[in-house]
């Protein structure tokens, strides 16, 4: 199947911004004010570039609904290929997705273990079996976010691919507007359940139980289903400038809904299309360069692998230059990106060039 660039590079954006964010979060918890130390500028532009700066590397937690509404529409995507050659095999096609998901998962262990320049918050115990399973939702409290927090979104993920088979069979039966209807009906109503009528731990919005983000989910199949039938009609809106400019209008009431547990129920969603907007928007404006075009599709193409290992060194680092002046963490941000998603492209190139090799000995020789 032919990839779509553009989509890539949305993917490599995504996945650097949220790189970015835990990389700013650690900063900034235990650095300098955000309008502290911008050296050589007056009073009143220190302010508005200090807090304009904190407003915007706030919004990058909104990346990870991104990532979650294209991890649909590439699943969604490659599984319309298949069933358009004939009838999907799942015993095959969930296969192929396990070998294509846990193998790095548990290189990403491998790595956290045994890795220097990496902060370890917490000690190996036997949680990590249940880590190493993807079952991080069992005893959510204590698992979810254990040795590295951003591997909750696994746990989510594989949830997913648990119930894609039936999700795959609606949005085709029903078609992508009723698909959307009811897949957002489920998902709003279970964190309704969640978040005001029966308050539970606030990891199970997040994505303990996938179900809270299916929304998100469900809106990145619709897109998929949309770009098959009209690509050109889809790709106009999303890469010309308009679905940019309609993702900064709807930003503010976005934003809004942070107001209340009530409103929450809709914010991941809410924040997660804006956000997307945004991100392919400015991917539709990278494309048209070549250089930069290939750079970021390829940060893009191996996005997993740097999703799964960044955390622990990005906390690392940020600890330990925390009293540097922001100009400078700005500074060191950009090389600290650039190794991270190369160090993230050798493992994950390197695990799935390893597993094609062990899978295909394992095949019977063609006579």
């Amino acid at each position: 199947m032919k990839r779509l660039l553009w989509l890539d590079i949305s993917k490599g954006l995504a996945i650097l911004w949220v790189v970015y964010f835990h990389f700013y979060r650690t900063y900034f918890e235990h650095g300098r004010l955000p309008q502290a130390d911008w050296s050589g500028l007056a009073a009143s532009a220190q302010t508005i570039l200090g807090v304009a700066w904190l407003k915007v590397s706030e919004l990058a937690l909104h990346a990870v609904g991104v990532f979650l509404i294209l991890s649909g529409w590439a699943l969604m995507r490659s599984t319309m290929r298949r069933a358009e050659s004939g009838a999907v095999a799942w015993s095959a096609w969930y296969r192929a997705r396990f070998l294509r998901l846990y193998p790095m998962y548990w290189v990403a262990h491998l790595v956290y273990l045994v890795s220097p320049f990496i902060a370890r918050l917490e000690p190996v115990d036997d949680r990590i079996i249940l880590s190493l399973l993807g079952l991080r939702f069992i005893d959510i409290q204590m698992n979810l976010m254990y040795l590295n927090a951003a591997w909750w979104y696994f746990s989510m993920l594989i949830q997913f691919v648990f119930i894609f088979p039936l999700l795959f069979w609606a949005a085709r039966r029903l078609g992508p507007w009723l698909f959307l209807l009811i897949a957002c009906g489920a998902g709003f109503f279970t964190r309704y359940i969640f978040l005001v009528a029966w308050p539970q731990n606030g990891l199970w919005t997040l994505g303990g139980f996938a179900v809270c983000r299916l929304p998100e989910f469900a809106l990145g199949m619709v897109l998929a289903m949309w770009h098959n039938q009209s690509s050109t009609r889809v790709e106009w809106f999303l890469l010309r400038g308009a679905g940019f400019i309609v993702g900064l209008l709807l930003y503010p009431a976005a934003l809004w809904l942070y107001h209340n547990a009530t409103t929450y129920v809709f914010v991941d969603f809410a924040t997660g299309a804006c956000c997307m907007l945004e991100i392919i928007g400015i991917a539709g404006a990278i494309s048209l360069f070549q250089g930069p075009a290939k750079l970021f599709g390829l940060v893009g193409v191996y996005s997993y692998g740097l999703y799964l290992i960044h955390q622990p060194y990005v906390i690392w680092l940020g600890l330990r230059i925390r009293d540097v002046p922001i100009w400078m963490f700005l500074l060191i941000t950009i090389p600290t990106l650039a190794v991270l998603s190369t160090w993230g492209m050798l493992l994950e190139k390197s695990t799935n060039s390893l597993v094609t090799k062990l899978t295909s000995l394992r095949k019977p020789a063609h006579t």
